[in-house]
């Protein structure tokens, strides 16, 4: 009889525990929390969300909500957790990040071939009877990043960041609306900030020389650019970007702003909001200073300001397989953000692959890969594509997947012919092959 070890309770290590539990297996779940914290997170629950509470749009014509329905399709813990505990956000799946934590550590405790097991796991010990899936995120250190080191090679390192939080009530609502973009959701999903030419001006100046907090020369992520970086980049760059004022229109003025910063629903019971795509790495007192210029955000109150913190992920085109095992011990299983894929949800689907390709490996079955015409397939095949050189992490999206012929010029309609075509041929899949 195999042995399963997952290492890691976050959104990936818990996906994989439940696809091996599921199948009738008994899997041991090494967490290290409440032993041990890594610097980003603070709550002892499992699949802990430590920057946004977005887990990005919910329709099916847009590739997050194509990657969350393909999750569900695959028996996913996490994707029916998220539908419980959502908040208002307009089209966007978000989520009482509390109560989204608690629910999914609830399932995999009650789960009977689950046994949760807490511990600082060192090394990695794998062979022909003891499979272990490696999911403990981009900020793995001391003895287990060595012992990945060892079998990887070096990782590769970058920043991730995190946004501020301030409280519902100390926004000034009289500068400040509730709407979201084209009216997808209620007015309450979103707070809105808005700026006319000069007030945007002049918060730019600021932003971009605004004293920072130390970093060492890491790359950042595209995705989680911090906001004073961004607008270094040019004074338009942040309107065209997370402050873009498309979809709204300020009651106070019936036109749309010159720029808007839009708050978003931080819990279920809307006391407190994030600022979306404001991830940063100024210094709290700088922070408070700059961001207090945001018309409506004069006084507010801040909960939780913007951190950076150090990312790792291993350079998967060439140490990784496309069932996410590794090239040099196919015992040995990788999923979550350290494998390069990027957000919550493609960390969660990555370790749904994995746990349902450990199980293959048991079994001595052939791996289960997705269609590239999936958004779990072309996301698998993107980190396991050894003719990538410059590898970055990629988060879904549909320019990563096989383009739909003819060329439909709408595109709407070309969106959800991609996705139509993702779901049919997973469908397929599950049809053909029994996992």
């Amino acid at each position: 009889m195999k042995n399963f070890t997952v290492v890691g309770a976050g959104l990936a290590g818990c996906e994989a525990a439940w696809q091996i539990a599921n199948r009738g297996y008994r899997v041991t779940l090494v967490e290290m929390k409440p032993i041990a914290f890594s610097p980003a997170h603070k709550s002892e629950y499992f699949a802990e969300l430590v920057c946004s509470n977005s887990l990005k749009a919910s329709r099916l014509e847009s590739a997050a909500g194509l990657l969350k329905e393909e999750m569900a399709m695959l028996g996913s813990v996490t994707v029916p957790a998220a539908r419980v505990c959502a908040v208002p956000a307009g089209g966007a799946l978000a989520v009482d990040r509390d109560a989204f934590s608690k629910t999914v550590t609830e399932k995999i405790k009650a789960h009977e071939n689950i046994t949760v097991k807490t511990a600082v796991y060192d090394e990695i010990r794998a062979d022909e009877s003891n499979i272990v899936i490696i999911a403990t995120g981009p900020l793995t250190q001391g003895k287990l990043s060595d012992s990945i080191r060892d079998l990887c090679g070096d990782c590769l390192s970058f920043y991730d960041a995190a946004a501020p939080i301030v409280t519902a009530d100390s926004v000034d609502m009289t500068k400040a609306f509730g709407a979201s973009r084209y009216d997808r959701g209620g007015q309450d999903d979103y707070i809105n900030c808005p700026f006319n030419k000069e007030q945007y001006e002049k918060f730019i100046n600021e932003l971009i020389n605004a004293e920072g907090a130390v970093v060492h020369d890491f790359d950042v992520y595209e995705g989680c650019m911090p906001i004073e970086k961004l607008a270094k980049r040019g004074t338009d760059a942040p309107r065209f970007g997370p402050m873009k004022p498309v979809g709204l229109v300020d009651p106070a003025t019936g036109h749309r702003p010159w720029a808007c910063v839009q708050l978003r629903r931080e819990n279920s019971k809307g006391t407190m909001f994030n600022l979306v795509g404001f991830q940063t790495n100024l210094k709290f007192g700088e922070q408070k200073r700059v961001f207090s210029m945001i018309p409506g955000l004069e006084n507010a109150q801040f909960v939780r300001y913007g951190v950076m913190h150090r990312n790792s992920f291993i350079d998967s085109p060439r140490v990784l397989n496309p069932d996410y095992s590794l090239k040099s011990n196919p015992n040995v299983f990788f999923a979550g953000q350290i494998t390069g894929v990027e957000g919550y949800m493609e960390s969660a689907s990555s370790g749904i692959m994995a746990g349902i390709n450990a199980v293959c490996r048991a079994e001595e079955k052939q791996p289960f890969v997705l269609s590239e015409n999936t958004m779990i397939g072309a996301l698998t095949l993107y980190i396991s594509d050894s003719s990538v050189k410059d590898f970055q992490p990629m988060g879904a999206n549909f320019g990563i997947l096989p383009p739909i012929e003819p060329k439909i010029k709408d595109k709407k309609q070309r969106y959800r012919a991609l996705s139509d075509r993702a779901i049919n041929d997973l469908k397929v899949a599950l049809d053909e092959r029994e996992i």
